[in-house]
């Protein structure tokens, strides 16, 4: 197939979960049937859950067929090279009515070994916070397995966990085995490597609409934990009409780029870009192709687009991989 190239935009991929709400509608204006819609899939591999692209002529085309045709075009040479014809990355919008349950990832050794997966490095943008808001991550002091399990069992395990008040433009850096938690009241952009693996460590002993608690995974979760104290939130600069850096990791490059008129953007056909428009709005303009983009759009321009330009006023998380 020949590519015509152009930034290319996705179908929604809706979750309801237990702590979910309405704000992905009410603030990102996703097309949400529930009152408990607590993710929306913004790009996403993930077997059973693969984006299908909803603009242009490629509409219908899932990622994965056009990365099968295409792939050094799609992901990027350098990107090919190290992935082959996998998408690395998963990229979320996460609104929480309620605290999320208390949990932990493993790192890529042991989710290959056990559910031959990555691991799920990932980071938070906060992008609306109620007041007095808060995300749990990482433990207040180093502690050990014996100390977290004794807590647990108690009931009292937030209670040796970090609690940071949280707000809007906030950044939080998860390397795996941070135990974490996003609490009430937040709206978040999520961006992780390609995984849905999760460790369940404690969840508020809720219950679902049927009366069922939701499965735990202490025993999983024990070789997981990083269980010493660890610096999560990032600091970052914000210089109008530049690519800001947040945070720069193996695994994921993220930029903030505060857009005021326009921005000329040159890349080498390495990796593919993916703009997270996180206010205001903003139009790519590249070879005759022109659109707009608002808040809670998120696009992935593919890598054979080596030069187009940023135009409009917003905030914008760009990514890739370095």
């Amino acid at each position: 197939m020949n590519l015509k190239s152009y930034p290319l935009q996705f179908e929604p991929i809706l979750k309801d979960r237990i702590w979910g709400g309405e704000k992905l509608k009410t603030i990102l204006h996703k097309p949400i049937v529930s009152n408990i819609t607590g993710e929306n899939w913004e790009l996403s591999t993930v077997e059973g859950d693969v984006s299908v692209v909803a603009n242009g002529v490629l509409k219908g085309k899932s990622l994965m067929e056009l990365i099968d045709e295409m792939p050094n075009e799609i992901l990027g040479t350098k990107v090919y090279k190290r992935f082959g014809k996998q998408f690395p990355l998963l990229f979320k919008y996460l609104d929480a009515r309620e605290d999320l349950s208390i949990q932990v990832h493993p790192n890529d050794k042991l989710a290959k070994e056990r559910h031959n997966s990555f691991g799920k490095t990932e980071m938070w943008y906060v992008m609306q916070a109620d007041p007095d808001s808060r995300i749990i991550v990482g433990f207040k002091e180093s502690s050990s397995k014996e100390e977290y399990l004794k807590n647990l069992e108690d009931k009292t395990l937030v209670s040796i966990l970090d609690d940071v008040k949280a707000k809007a433009g906030d950044v939080f850096f998860l390397e795996t085995g941070t135990v974490h938690a996003i609490g009430a009241g937040l709206v978040v952009a999520e961006i992780q490597q390609t995984s849905d693996i999760t460790y369940r460590l404690y969840d508020f002993d809720r219950v679902d609409a049927q009366g069922n608690k939701r499965e735990l995974h202490v025993d999983l979760a024990l070789d997981a934990i990083n269980y010493n104290k660890t610096d999560t939130q990032k600091k970052y600069e914000r210089k109008a009409n530049s690519s800001n850096v947040v945070v720069d990791c193996p695994y994921f490059t993220t930029n903030f780029i505060p857009l005021e008129d326009k921005v000329e953007v040159a890349k080498t056909g390495e990796t593919f870009t993916v703009y997270m428009c996180i206010e205001g709005n903003f139009e790519i303009e590249y070879n005759g192709f022109k659109q707009s983009y608002k808040k809670g759009d998120t696009v992935l321009v593919p890598a054979e687009i080596n030069a187009f330009i940023l135009n409009g006023k917003a905030s914008i998380l760009e990514i890739y991989i370095s």
